[in-house]
């Protein structure tokens, strides 16, 4: 049987959808299926529209989306374990490959989601670009992964210390348990935590995240970003001057940083180094370098995870990608180091001119 467990808290206003999306996909799919709504400290009617399309009700206190995901799934009946956000939508397609990937014997997987409804462009440009990165390292966030159940209880199930990126520990866990399978599908998620200055605070956090990952065991210090439980601005997009230029900067940035290394493919015979187009590629080069240098957290937890893991198909895997995030974090912060002596230098002397 298969067991869709999906964590809710304060969704009445997006669950129904959610929960018709899994009856729909699963009845296509044709196989025994149970919903578990796992209702986490709900204040509004969440239970009732859970109970209105016939899912299973575990009610809990826990406001930690590790242990809400984990009562689910020490609930569930079946050996096919598919963990779906309150706010996504899956689609038969992407339910049917989860499912054939474990009947191949995957341990787990996931599949990328993609942004609905009226968000940045930044954000969709973003959320795709990462998307490549989440298939080449093998991890899923958690809008809609799948495990076996055998893997789970492998595992221990999602990592309770954690009060976000337990997802990404739960790929890296169930990697040491089989093959981990990112999905070519996608579903569709609420855009309502990236909308107006949500989306700065997503991408701040973010930065926080990967090279303070301490701060993940603190409720603190992620609530604003996946605790919030007002959701009466939800559907509201700021549309104020400020925050339309704050999103073109952004903009700007991600389009930089995502095709900042393609112009190492360009000759610089065609951008001398002394023409305007020159000093605008060695600065876009520039600013990709400080963006470069996250590459030594991305390269820590790979050899974190290089150590732990037991399979050896995944430790080769594990060691190009860590050896490429190295070279790539040296590189960069070869350049962060000679630029900031340059430009104070510069400025003294421009002080003094």
């Amino acid at each position: 049987m298969i067991s869709f467990i999906v964590p809710a808290h304060n969704e009445q206003a997006v669950l129904g959808r959610t929960l018709q999306a899994i009856h729909d996909s699963a009845r296509i799919v044709g196989q025994p299926y149970e919903i578990i709504v796992v209702d986490d400290a709900s204040t509004d009617a969440t239970a009732e529209v859970a109970r209105q399309h016939n899912a299973i009700i575990v009610s809990v206190n826990h406001r930690q989306i590790a242990a809400t995901r984990n009562s689910g799934g020490r609930a569930a009946g079946g050996d096919r374990l598919l963990f779906v956000d309150a706010d996504t939508t899956i689609n038969p397609r992407v339910l049917a490959s989860a499912l054939r990937a474990m009947e191949k014997g995957a341990a787990g997987g996931g599949a990328p989601a993609q942004f609905e409804g009226k968000v940045p462009l930044y954000m969709r440009l973003l959320i795709w670009w990462l998307g490549w990165f989440m298939r080449l390292g093998g991890i899923c966030g958690g809008a809609f992964m799948f495990c076996t159940r055998k893997a789970f209880n492998a595992v221990g199930g999602f990592d309770e210390r954690l009060f976000g990126a337990e997802d990404a520990a739960m790929s890296w866990a169930l990697k040491r348990e089989g093959r981990f399978v990112v999905l070519w599908g996608h579903v569709l998620t609420s855009g309502r935590r990236v909308r107006g200055m949500r989306g700065l605070q997503m991408l701040m956090a973010l930065l926080r995240m990967a090279f303070f990952p301490s701060m993940l065991r603190q409720r603190s210090s992620v609530k604003k970003v996946w605790y919030e439980s007002n959701r009466v601005d939800d559907d509201k997009t700021p549309d104020s001057l400020a925050m339309q230029i704050i999103n073109i900067i952004l903009l700007l940035i991600i389009v930089l940083w995502i095709a900042g290394p393609l112009l190492g493919f360009v000759p610089w015979s065609w951008t001398p180094r002394e023409s305007l187009s020159g000093k605008i590629r060695i600065g876009f080069g520039i600013f990709n370098c400080h963006i470069g240098l996250i590459a030594w957290p991305c390269a820590y937890f790979l050899i974190r995870s290089l150590l732990i893991q037991t399979r050896w198909l995944e430790r080769m895997k594990l060691t190009a990608l860590a050896a490429i995030s190295l070279w790539c974090a040296w590189s960069a912060t070869g350049v962060v180091i000679w630029f900031w002596p340059w430009f104070i230098l510069w400025l003294v002397g421009c002080f003094k001119s």
